[in-house]
């Protein structure tokens, strides 16, 4: 959602990968895609901390003073959502490309290898992320009912995401296959991170009536509903030291004008909501000291917070004066937890989002449609960071 894309649009659905559709009769657990980018780094290019990854420093933008190096992970297809494993040595992702018709769940290989699909094949996926121990991979899907794609959604109100209310969160073992599902509730169960400490998982449910912010152990049990102001809350991440939440949230139009509640409410009626006005925000896990952070407009999403969790660096339009016509382009930013000094990262004039810091926050992972070779592909990157 905005974790599915604002991509071609917004967020996932619509990103992409690098490799060629997974063989489905080697079983789920042994499916993979074709090598991503196995070239030799330059002698002037350090190592990628993802095996496999080409050097793409030619691909900085020459204002990205971050970006002391860059490697591209995945090359052609929609890839979306690349988040760091607990070890820092490999990241899970959502991809569509070539056979492959709607998201599913990979996870890079820590040698190099072929990408791993973790995700059954059946249904869409989205919002993959590694449990503790690495092992495992949290996501969201379909699978449960449905063995083929949903049918697209009805853009006949405008650019719209659809909350299937079939998403349920399910666990699986990378390596044996095995899986189980921790959620089953009527609405929608997506959007699910867990917390750098290990011991909490985020999510976004429908289970209220409208979707809020819960949170959850390991295995689905002792549900806390976080939030509960009417509109859309999501694309939730803890703090480093797990006292905070980040997330994105809906910004009502006046009443009578396009974005307004009643419209919200409608639009919600039939699982969809717009994501064109999302201001992001702070909470703590308990649902406390609610507060917002930014005041840009347009479509601001992606958050995560910096190693030291004194900033928040995130994916906005704001700064795009075609945003009205279109989604427009998305930069990277950063912001003060207290809301000031914001400070731009990324110039390229696209699609750049879903960023996050490695464990030792050396790295940020990101996606973006920088160096594509066809209209809409977006890659995963991996960049060193330079303070």
């Amino acid at each position: 959602m905005m974790r599915q894309a604002l991509a071609a649009a917004l967020c996932l659905p619509l990103i992409p990968c690098a490799c060629s559709p997974a063989d489905e009769t080697t079983g789920p657990a042994a499916t993979s895609a074709e090598p991503g980018a196995v070239h030799a780094n330059s002698p002037a290019t350090p190592e990628s901390p993802i095996a496999g990854a080409e050097p793409a420093d030619h691909l900085i933008e020459p204002d990205e003073r971050h970006f002391a190096h860059l490697w591209q992970v995945t090359r052609g297809g929609e890839n979306a959502e690349g988040y760091w494993s607990f070890a820092g040595d490999r990241l899970s992702f959502q991809r569509r490309a070539g056979e492959i018709e709607c998201d599913r769940i990979f996870v890079t290989d820590p040698r190099g290898g072929p990408f791993v699909q973790v995700s059954s094949g059946r249904g869409v996926c989205t919002c993959s992320y590694f449990m503790p121990g690495d092992r495992e991979v949290i996501f969201a899907s379909t699978q449960a009912v449905m063995e083929r794609c949903p049918p697209p959604p009805d853009r006949s109100q405008g650019y719209t995401w659809t909350l299937y209310p079939e998403y349920e969160l399910w666990v699986r073992h990378i390596a044996s296959g095995e899986e189980r599902r921790i959620t089953d509730s009527p609405g929608y169960d997506a959007e699910a991170t867990v917390s750098p400490r290990g011991e909490r998982i985020v999510f976004t449910s429908l289970r209220s009536g409208d979707p809020e912010l819960w949170t959850c152990a390991l295995d689905g049990s002792d549900l806390v509903q976080v939030t509960d102001e009417e509109g859309y809350d999501g694309g939730a991440f803890f703090s480093h030291d797990g006292r905070w939440l980040v997330f994105r949230s809906t910004m009502f139009a006046p009443d009578g004008q396009r974005g307004d509640r009643a419209g919200y409410r409608e639009l919600l009626a039939r699982h969809q909501i717009r994501p064109m006005a999302l201001e992001l925000f702070l909470v703590r896990p308990d649902g406390s000291e609610r507060r917002q952070l930014t005041r840009l407009g347009h479509a601001n999403f992606a958050p995560f917070f910096f190693p030291d969790d004194a900033r928040v660096i995130f994916s906005s339009n704001h700064h795009d004066p075609t945003t009205r016509e279109r989604a427009g382009n998305f930069d990277l930013f950063a912001i003060g937890v207290d809301g000031e000094g914001l400070e731009r990262v990324t110039t390229y004039d696209g699609f750049d989002s879903f960023p996050m810091f490695s464990p030792d926050g050396r790295h940020l992972a990101f996606a973006s449609n920088r160096g594509g070779t066809a209209e809409g592909e977006t890659n995963l990157f991996v960049a060193e960071w330079r303070p």
